[in-house]
């Protein structure tokens, strides 16, 4: 799915209403179902806690009562003044046990959606990006998990909460009438759920412009960072300001939007006025009226949150629908239901493989046929545009041919198990990544327990052993962002040394010395060959340099691979 399909899909969920937009929330809760005790734990505990409230404030309206008709120190006046001074304490206690567990269980469950999350994207994203943005797919990963912390916390709790409190404050309220106890009901009824359902649907249609608002900001704002040299070399510094400048002025508007979705809060507040004023008309004592008051005040207080939870339910179902619209969007392949077993040969093979990105674009390999033997080394030419990294794409099952099969050890990819498929395959592209971490962790990539002893051979391997021994922190010297802290020379040999520690017997190459000199790319070829002894290497090139040690070359023209003398 592009990233444009992902934000129509984002678009489209909640635009749809009802149950529709429902689904991405449900969704999100059953992702949750790890961590469903504590979250049912901490509701409970929630629970207590408001239970606590609010016969804290019924004692105290009792006592006040006793107080105001001057029997404060008899019968039951008495034991309210003894049950205050043990409710209020267990309240706080019940309080602070409320905050640590629903806070702690819900950190968690956003800590494992972000794991689920990268490892979904990442499973559907083999082959790079795509058309997506990484400013987009960034605030996905940070600002839209961020807006399901409140699932929990700002719409299930108070929820919860207000249909334990609405029928227990009517029942409280019968000491002063039916009619005290049928308006306290209604208008707690009206504050807790109509007022929250009316202000979910308008937030929701605000949230998904929210969501993407933030997100062009992001991209805006990531792409004028990532590009500064090339804005300052054209002078274009007031064109990129006034870009973000721009999306910034989308976003508060957005969010101006969503402060005044959230003024359903004063209609809470005269609501809740309302309450009081009934109550204080309505017959009966003095003294039950004024414990009535304290009743009031009381619930409306433990639903105080709702008018606003209904705000954060519209950007959440928002929020869930871009999550969910990028971490399962239908895999580029599928995983053949049953894998068949890994050969034990390292030979590849390319049989009469046509291939286009899409119905109505070129053939870029129409009945190829290439042969890598188990331990050779090969070399594919051609010139830009003619299909050399989309052959790599192919051999790593990013894609699949339209017709044809692609063969490692005699056995067709695509019935091969993926993982297991890429672990016999050590890739080394044109733009490898250096990671802003230590040497050590950027090798360990490659193979994620190897020994040190492993690392430093692969690092003399790649003729680049001597060199990290010379430096002061050596396995833990900092690499910095995208390998700032390397040449471009140094950076492939440790690209290299990381490909060679992994162990796959197919070494891939997808122009590994693009953007280097001639003396260094010599260089790069000669430590390569020694290195990738024993190994099968499929070179992709675009000229002959280093090809004096091969065994098969091959040229790539009109989507065929003709053989070349070596």
């Amino acid at each position: 799915m592009s990233g444009h399909a992902s934000r129509g899909a984002a678009r489209a969920a909640p635009a749809q209403g009802g149950a529709a937009a429902l689904a991405p929330v449900l969704r999100i809760l059953v992702l949750w179902r790890r961590h469903w005790g504590g979250l049912a734990f901490g509701a409970a505990v929630s629970l207590a806690s408001l239970g606590a409230g609010l016969t804290l404030m019924s004692l105290a309206g009792s006592t006040v009562a006793a107080v105001f008709t001057g029997a404060v120190l008899t019968g039951a006046a008495a034991g309210s003044v003894l049950a205050l001074r043990l409710v209020g304490p267990a309240r706080v206690v019940l309080r602070y046990a409320e905050r640590l567990i629903s806070h702690g269980a819900t950190f968690h469950a956003i800590a494992d959606l972000r794991v689920w999350f990268f490892r979904g994207f990442a499973a559907r994203s083999a082959g790079g990006l795509g058309f997506r943005q990484a400013g987009d797919l960034l605030s996905r990963l940070v600002s839209d998990i961020e807006t399901l912390d409140g699932l929990y916390l700002r719409i299930l709790l108070p929820l919860a909460g207000a249909v334990v409190i609405v029928p227990a404050a009517a029942i409280l309220a019968l000491r002063q009438g039916v009619l005290a106890a049928f308006s306290v009901f209604a208008l707690l009824a009206l504050t807790a759920f109509a007022v929250p359902l009316f202000v979910a649907g308008r937030a929701l249609r605000n949230g998904v412009g929210l969501a993407e608002a933030s997100s062009a900001l992001r991209v805006a704002a990531l792409d004028m960072i990532s590009g500064l040299r090339e804005v300052r070399a054209f002078g274009a510094e007031g064109r990129m300001r006034a870009l973000v400048g721009g999306r910034e002025t989308t976003l508060i508007r957005r969010q101006r939007d969503a402060a005044q979705v959230a003024q359903a809060n004063a209609a809470a507040l005269f609501i809740s006025q309302m309450a009081l004023l009934v109550l204080l008309g309505t017959t009966g004592s003095a003294g039950a009226r004024v414990a009535g008051v304290f009743l009031v005040v009381a619930s409306f207080e433990a639903i105080a949150l709702l008018p606003r939870a209904g705000v954060a339910a519209g950007a959440a179902a928002a929020a869930a629908a871009r999550v969910l619209a990028v971490a399962e969007a239908e895999p580029a392949l599928a995983e053949p239901p049953a894998p068949a077993a890994m050969p034990a040969g390292a030979g590849l093979r390319f049989e009469d493989v046509i291939f286009r990105y899409t119905p109505d674009t070129p053939l870029v390999f129409d009945g190829l046929n290439l042969e890598i033997p188990a331990g050779a080394h090969v070399a594919l030419l051609g010139p830009s545009g003619t299909g050399k990294s989309t052959l790599a794409a192919l051999a790593l099952k990013v894609m699949a041919p339209q017709s044809g099969r692609v063969l490692l050890g005699g056995t067709d990819i695509m019935a091969l198990p993926t993982p297991a498929l890429r672990q016999r395959m050590a890739w080394l592209g044109q733009t490898t990544h250096i990671f802003d971490d230590s040497l050590r962790h950027n090798l360990l990539l490659g193979r994620p327990g190897a020994t040190e002893a492993q690392m430093w051979q692969a690092l003399d391997r790649a003729a680049i052993g001597d060199w990290v021994r010379g430096l002061p922190d050596q396995l833990e010297t900092w690499l910095g962002e995208g390998g700032a802290r390397v040449s471009g020379g140094q950076g492939r040999r440790l690209a290299l040394a990381r490909a060679l520690l992994s162990e796959a017997p197919i070494l891939i190459l997808d122009e590994p010395c693009a953007g280097l000199d001639a003396e260094t790319e010599r260089e790069f070829f000669s430590t390569l060959y020694e290195a990738a002894e024993g190994r099968s290497v499929l070179l992709i090139a675009h000229r002959l340099t280093g090809a004096e040690r091969l065994d098969r070359i091959y040229r790539l023209s009109g989507g065929t691979a003709i053989a070349a003398a070596a």
